[in-house]
């Protein structure tokens, strides 16, 4: 019984999971028409996972694609760098203090699940009193009619059903309207943090790795000069050094892109976090009513 409640919330979980992952790649102005995303959509055999690796493993990236690869520097604003080490800082905080906001919310809804499952307790016990069997006998009262009025009173019992049954919908709101929204938005944020990562250990350390491997060049180039090194050897070394300079500007172009690209996600976050004022707003509102309730 144990194993399929953890399986049935486990299934409820992915379900939900899935169901924001969709919502965030629909309203995605880049995503939301990609080819992969579609096949994932309608493709309806088995096995869809090894399907998209086999149908798309040869398919360009995005800088290969994109018709603004080719001026990515241009769309790069000078200040770039010190505006993204700065708002990835600003997102970091955004992201713990929701972070810490989802945790509340959570425990509200345990809370309200709990009290639901008290007060159901409750009228259970209330219940089984006031049905209790046994006569209350002069022998055992001395005449004291005081557990016989009590049992009367005990039918109170179908208002702890009604109780329970408030405190059920009032988590369902809190999950729904506010844990489950807050989620979205946490998704948003660590998806952001997750691409600030990928740039870094990716095209930056490609570009990093690029200029280190040229300045390499160059020094042995110096070397050559000072040892008087053959002209068969300076000119492959020459010859490295330009295949070199090819490899840097394509990895800066792929870097200025990747910049590029950063840039509109980062203001695609910001266009987000209204979501945070509108769960606000709703965890008052579902407060306000269950407490009325």
């Amino acid at each position: 019984m144990i194993s399929f409640a953890a399986d049935s919330h486990f299934i409820e979980e992915r379900r939900k999971s899935l169901r924001r992952w969709l919502t965030l790649v629909a309203r995605h102005p880049a995503l939301n028409n990609d080819p992969l995303v579609n096949f994932f959509l309608t493709y309806t055999g088995a096995q869809a996972q090894h399907k998209i690796r086999e149908v798309y493993r040869r398919v360009p990236d995005e800088f290969t694609t994109s018709e603004l690869a080719a001026r990515a520097k241009e769309l790069v604003p000078p200040d770039t760098h010190s505006e993204f080490a700065n708002s990835r800082d600003q997102i970091r905080v955004i992201l713990n203090g929701i972070s810490h906001l989802k945790q509340i919310a959570d425990v509200l809804a345990l809370r309200s699940h709990g009290y639901a499952a008290d007060m159901a307790e409750m009228g259970s016990q209330l219940t089984s009193l006031a049905n209790e069997p046994h006569g209350s006998s002069y022998w055992a009262t001395g005449g004291n009619n005081v557990w016989s009025e009590m049992k009367k009173g005990f039918h109170i019992y179908r208002k702890f059903g009604s109780l329970s049954s408030k405190a059920m919908q009032q988590a369902v709101r809190e999950e729904d309207e506010v844990c489950e929204r807050l989620n979205l938005l946490l998704d948003i944020l660590v998806a952001h943090r997750e691409l600030c990562e990928r740039h870094e250990k990716g095209v930056a350390q490609d570009h990093s790795k690029a200029l280190s491997k040229m300045l390499s060049l160059k020094k042995r180039q110096m070397q050559g000069v000072i040892r008087g090194t053959d002209a068969e050897s300076v000119e492959q070394l020459e010859s490295k050094m330009m295949e070199q300079e090819s490899v840097i500007a394509n990895v800066e172009l792929r870097n200025a892109f990747s910049l590029h690209c950063l840039h509109l996600e980062t203001q695609l976050v910001h266009a987000h976090l209204e979501i945070l004022a509108g769960v606000l707003g709703t965890l008052v509102a579902v407060q306000i009513r269950g407490h009325s309730e």
